[in-house]
C-alpha cells in the first residue's frame, strides 16, 4: 500500500501555497480572440520567464507548448519543431515548474474525467495551476491553429477550418494551466492545456484524450505578472465582447 499523503486522493492542507509562485503573461486572451496575431516577445526573452508555458507564434503559427526550458512549435500537421530564440509571440503563459503537488493519474481516464480528478486534489479554486500530465496515453486528439495573413480575422474565424490530428498509443507531456473563472478573458478558464509526445515529433492544442497511465504534477501560482501590448492595434481592441463565453468555447474546445 502507498502511505505518501501526496499519492492519495484528495487535497490535503499542506498542499495550499505557503511561499509565493509567479505565472508570467504576454498579452490576452481576450486580445488573441480579437485578432491580435502579432508579437513584441522574442521566445529568448520568454525563457527568461520561465520553464514551462504554452502560448502561439507571430500571425497565429501553430501552437506552442515549453517543457524542461525547450519551446517547441506545434503546428497543423501534428508535427513539432524546436522553436528559435528570435520567434516571437503574441500570447503565452509560462511559469518556472515547480511539482508541489504529485498525484498518480487514475487509469484509463479521459479528459472528461481527469479535470474533476485535478480540482479534488488542489487546495483552493482560488489559486492559478500549472498542470503537467506524464504517461502512456490510448490516445489524444488535438488541433492547431495555422498562419494567418493579414488583414487578420479574429480567431473564431482563423480556427474555424481547424482538422484534428490523432495521436495514438504514445507517451508524452500534456502541459498547461488551470485557471480561475475570476480570469476568463484574462486567459482561457478551467483548463488550457497542449500535447506533445516524449519523441518531441508531434503535438497541438489538446481537445481530449484517453490516459491509459500517468503521473500528474500541479505547481500552484500566486502572482500573475502581466504584460500588455504596445501597439495600435491592442488599443483599438474590442477587449470585452458580449459573446466571450461563446468564442472561447468555439476556439478552444471546438465541440
Amino acid at each position: 500500500m502507498n502511505t505518501n499523503a501526496n499519492n492519495a486522493r484528495g487535497s490535503h492542507p499542506a498542499d495550499l501555497p505557503t511561499t509565493r509562485h509567479t505565472f508570467f503573461q504576454a498579452s490576452l486572451m481576450t486580445a488573441l480572440l480579437d485578432g491580435i496575431y502579432d508579437g513584441e516577445m522574442t521566445i529568448g526573452e520568454l525563457l527568461g520567464k520561465g520553464n514551462f508555458g504554452i502560448g502561439t507564434f507571430d500571425g497565429l503559427d501553430g501552437e506552442m507548448v515549453i517543457v524542461d526550458g525547450v519551446c517547441w512549435q506545434l503546428r497543423g500537421d501534428g508535427s513539432a519543431t524546436k522553436a528559435s530564440m528570435s520567434q516571437r509571440t503574441p500570447y503565452a503563459v509560462v511559469t518556472n515548474f515547480v511539482p508541489h503537488i504529485v498525484r498518480d493519474a487514475p487509469d484509463d481516464c479521459v479528459r472528461a474525467d481527469i479535470t474533476p480528478y485535478i480540482d479534488s486534489v488542489v487546495p483552493s479554486a482560488n489559486y492559478m495551476y500549472a498542470l503537467r500530465i506524464t504517461g502512456e496515453f490510448e490516445w489524444v486528439k488535438t488541433r492547431t491553429v495555422v498562419k494567418q495573413s493579414r488583414p487578420y480575422p479574429k480567431m473564431i474565424e482563423a480556427t474555424e477550418a481547424d482538422e484534428s490530428v490523432d495521436f495514438e498509443n504514445v507517451r508524452g507531456v500534456i502541459a498547461g494551466f488551470r485557471t480561475p473563472v475570476y480570469e476568463k478573458g484574462i486567459s482561457v478558464p478551467g483548463c488550457h492545456v497542449h500535447f506533445i509526445d516524449d519523441d518531441r515529433t508531434g503535438g497541438g492544442h489538446v481537445l481530449d484524450f484517453k490516459l491509459k497511465s500517468g503521473t500528474i504534477e500541479i505547481c500552484p501560482g500566486t502572482d500573475l505578472q502581466l504584460r500588455l501590448p504596445l501597439s495600435e492595434e491592442f488599443s483599438g481592441a474590442q477587449l470585452a465582447p458580449e459573446d466571450l463565453d461563446e468564442q472561447i468555447h468555439a476556439t478552444e474546445v471546438k465541440d
